[in-house]
């Protein structure tokens, strides 16, 4: 698969697998940006006030999820961050 690559203000970067995985329970995960010899990556999201608002609620620990749909969601980016070359 082709590797997009995403520059600039217009999109959040995260390394934080857990807040990545929550974000994208609502948000697309637009790209992983990954190094080819590591297992850890960054995660891209197009950033909005929307955005903002739930990064936020994440970290005030205000954000509520089912934790079956987050783990689910877990391991699908997990296979996208770990499957992809």
């Amino acid at each position: 698969m082709i590797q997009k690559i995403i520059e600039g203000e217009d999109y959040y970067r995260t390394p934080d697998l857990a807040l990545a995985t929550s974000i994208s329970l609502f948000y697309p995960l637009e790209a992983i940006d990954k190094p080819p010899s590591s297992n850890r990556g960054f995660f891209l999201f197009k950033r909005s006030e929307q955005l903002d608002v739930l990064i936020e609620s994440y970290h005030k620990r205000e954000m509520r999820v089912e934790p079956a749909t987050y783990f689910h969601q877990l391991r699908q980016i997990k296979s996208r961050l770990y499957g992809e070359d």
